[in-house]
Parts: structure tokens; C-alpha cells; sequence
């Protein structure tokens, strides 16, 4: 599993990102706006939508649930200063897809059992997209989350996310992680569509 995270560059804008993302075979796309209103989001977010559907891909907003439930994209992304799980939940019902962020395993089962769908874990390392900045896990922070989750018996995918480039990926795939976010490892590539396979292949084969 490969998520893309929009992201707004001097060389590509939001909806540039995410077609190069599709266009390099993702098909899990996330739209991070984090400073602009739900009325800068919404224009967008609809291109977006229809972009991803016309690929196929799943479509989450980060943050924004009830620009989520209006436009009835796929899921949303919480961050841990976001709404919590267990409300957007409330607000949106059983059919959407709810992710969280997690930087431990206690917020991977407080996520497990307010019913997310998926746990963004990170960051992998110091990553300039975020400003305040949780603990580096690193290969031993995921391998020790992912046996804590074994003993617990929580199933949930698990997908690792900050600062991730592509020669980081088999050794993370190895700790038992679910799947890779990225963003900036995309769009820095002289050609991120194919920077964009190549990632997709190395994830496949892992």
C-alpha cells in the first residue's frame, strides 16, 4: 500500500501532485491543506475527487470531517490535534474510511478501539513538511509498535510516513509495517511518475 500526501511546491500545485501521483500508479491519495479554510479546500478537493475516481484511487481529506461528509470522499486523515476518532466516527457512520496518526503504541490501540481504519505511524525520520515535530521511530520504533500490536492481537494496517524515500522502503516493509506515505520524495524526482512506479514496484516486491 502506497499513500501520496498533496503537497503544494514552487514547481507543482496541489492537483499538479496529486495527477503525477496517479499517473505513477498510486492509488491512495491524501489531500494535506493545513492552513487553508474549508472554503480554499472545497474547489479542489472536488477536482481531486474526480481525478481519483476516474483512476480508481481512494480519496481522504486530512482533517476536515464534515468537508468529508459533505463531499463524501472516501475517508478522512486525523492528526492527534485533529477531531477524535471516536466523533468523526459519530458524525460520518460506519462507510468511511478513518485514519489516525500515531507516534506510539498506545495511540495505535486508543485508534484500534475509537474504530479507525488505518494508523499513519511516523515519523520515520525529521521530516520539514510538519511543523511540531513528534519522536523519530526509525526501523526500531516500527518493529517494536508492530510486536507490541502482536501481543495485543490489534490487526489494524499500518501505514509509516515522514521523511521516507525510496532506498528507506524494503528495511521499513521488513519491521512488519502495512504500507509508505509519502510526498516530497515524489515531487523532488526529476520525474515523479516514474519515481512514482519505481516506489510502487519496490513496495510490491517487498
Amino acid at each position: 500500500m502506497v499513500q501520496f500526501i498533496s503537497h503544494y511546491s514552487e514547481r507543482y500545485n496541489y492537483l499538479d501532485s496529486i495527477q503525477l501521483a496517479l499517473d505513477g500508479g498510486c492509488r491512495w491519495i491524501q489531500l494535506r491543506m493545513k492552513d487553508a479554510t474549508d472554503d480554499e479546500v472545497r474547489p479542489i478537493a472536488i477536482e481531486a475527487q474526480k481525478l481519483c475516481r476516474t483512476y480508481g484511487a481512494t480519496f481522504v481529506i486530512d482533517d476536515r470531517v464534515f468537508l468529508v461528509h459533505e463531499l463524501q470522499v472516501d475517508g478522512v486523515h486525523l492528526g492527534k490535534n485533529d477531531m477524535p476518532i471516536r466523533e468523526a466516527r459519530q458524525i460520518l457512520g460506519p462507510d468511511y474510511i478513518i485514519g489516525g496518526t500515531a507516534n506510539t503504541f498506545e495511540d495505535v490501540k486508543a485508534h484500534y478501539e475509537a474504530s479507525a481504519n488505518y494508523i499513519g505511524c511516523g515519523p520515520f525520520r525529521f521530516t520539514t513538511t510538519k511543523q511540531k515535530l513528534a519522536p523519530v521511530l526509525g526501523l526500531d520504533g516500527y518493529r517494536h509498535i508492530i510486536s507490541q500490536m502482536r501481543a495485543a492481537n490489534i490487526n489494524i494496517p499500518i501505514v509509516a510516513i515522514g521523511g521516507i524515500t525510496e532506498s528507506d522502503i524494503p528495511a521499513i516493509l521488513q519491521t512488519g509495517i502495512t504500507g509508505i506515505a509519502l510526498s516530497g520524495t515524489v515531487l523532488r524526482a526529476a520525474n515523479p511518475i516514474e519515481e512514482m512506479k519505481r516506489i510502487i514496484n519496490i513496495t510490491n516486491h517487498e
